[in-house]
């Protein structure tokens, strides 16, 4: 089985967001970016997959400015096998990566394409899903367990009334949850390794695929302040408060 993991460059969770003066976006100059987190969970269960016998070979895929090779770097230094890049300026929104994401899974003829459910940056959660949609392929979300039987896979994921259990045909897409495991420490010899590894480069012409924005951005700005707490001493103070407040009736 060939396993196909897409992964995206964001602004680490760990980096407090602050938004542009002019309001057109977020501040990345100078910030930390990391892997999405959801992506770096996709790439462990592949490689999982691939250590309990059930994949050959594992490639990592991620769409972007030149930049973008240094999560690719650290995707195969835990382990995947190589890497390609799309290679591109442009703002690329889901439909748009989808439609290049397909074509990539074509070509490769993979089995299995793996992606976090969302990404921390825009929360989407919509190229899983439109990649299936466009490879006309089955699709299991939200995936907090996965195992393999012969052709098929089956996911675990969490619903309001519990777990709900799906069986897919391969080849299949599957966005995976944060339950689904733990990714592992990339070590410094293994980041010497990845060097190694080979990064084919594409373009959106290689790949047939325009940059044609279906969403415009009118501005990004932050929420408001939270308003300071008042403490109260009595039951008696904290209703006056609420009804001066207007949240409770008279």
């Amino acid at each position: 089985m060939k396993i196909l993991v897409c992964i995206k460059r964001v602004v680490d969770y760990n980096v407090r967001i602050r938004v542009k003066p002019d309001g057109g976006g977020v501040v990345t100059d100078g910030v930390k970016m990391s892997m999405n987190p959801f992506d770096e969970i996709a790439v462990e269960e592949a490689l999982r997959i691939k250590e309990a016998g059930n994949a050959d070979e594992i490639i990592v895929v991620s769409i972007g400015a030149k930049q973008v090779q240094e999560q690719l770097r650290t995707a195969l230094a835990m382990g995947a096998d190589r890497g390609i890049h799309v290679e591109t300026t442009e703002n690329i929104q889901p439909l748009t990566a989808s439609r290049m994401l397909l074509n990539i899974a074509q070509s490769e003829g993979v089995d299995l394409v793996l992606l976090g459910k969302q990404a921390i940056d825009d929360d989407n959660n919509q190229t899983g899903q439109m990649l299936a949609a466009l490879w006309d392929r089955p699709q299991a979300t939200f995936a907090s367990g996965l195992s393999f039987d012969g052709g098929k896979a089956t996911t675990i994921r969490e619903v309001d009334a519990g777990l709900e259990v799906l069986e897919v045909d391969l080849p299949a897409v599957v966005t995976v949850d944060l339950r689904l495991n733990e990714p592992r420490y990339v070590k410094l010899p293994d980041m010497m390794k990845a060097k190694k590894k080979t990064i084919d480069v594409k373009t959106l012409a290689d790949l047939g695929v325009e940059a044609a924005p279906g969403v415009s951005s009118l501005g990004v700005r932050p929420p408001e302040g939270r308003q300071a707490g008042k403490k109260v001493e009595t039951v008696e103070e904290l209703v006056k408060e609420l009804q001066a407040r207007g949240l409770v009736n008279d």
